[in-house]
């Protein structure tokens, strides 16, 4: 997913869904083999579905071929019209208070230090963490090997 024809493919299902189902990218964090976002839509607009329908249709449609070897799809995939590049399904969550928007923002941006891709979040450069440390919402260090930052982020694993 870091692969800069993935990036690209990204930008463009989002600024193409942007134009018929505006929403706004509060926070995101992009690894090798998943992603994370937190969202703002429109009031009363639930329609998570719709948005990652295009976005995921404009990124297969670029990027189909690094799913695999030769790209082809099993057949429970081909009759959904789907590819390999991403999962069936994505998992939503309404914030509900600002402790969950907090909880959900750490959890997002530690998540390359999680799965051991940098020993500190502001090693990972696919993140909006280096957008909050400039707006003054993180410190630069947050997240690095400090013991006493890691036991604070457990998020009920």
């Amino acid at each position: 997913m870091i692969d800069e024809q993935v990036r690209t493919a990204l930008r463009q299902g989002i600024q193409e869904v942007r134009q018929s189902l505006p929403f706004s990218i509060d926070a995101w964090i992009l690894l090798p083999d998943h992603l994370h976002t937190i969202w703002t839509l429109p009031e009363n607009d639930d329609n998570f579905g719709s948005r990652w329908a295009v976005i995921k249709r404009v990124v297969s449609r670029q990027c189909g071929y690094l799913a695999g070897n030769d790209g082809r799809i099993n057949e429970s995939s081909a009759k959904r019209g789907e590819s390999h590049i991403w999962q069936r399904r994505f998992w939503d969550h309404l914030i509900r208070d600002d402790l969950d928007l907090q909880r959900h923002l750490d959890y997002l941006h530690w998540n390359p230090v999680k799965h051991g891709y940098v020993k500190r979040v502001i090693d990972w450069p696919y993140s909006t963490f280096h957008r909050f440390v400039n707006q003054g919402i993180y410190s630069p260090d947050w997240g690095g090997v400090n013991e006493d930052d890691t036991a604070k982020i457990k998020f009920g694993e």
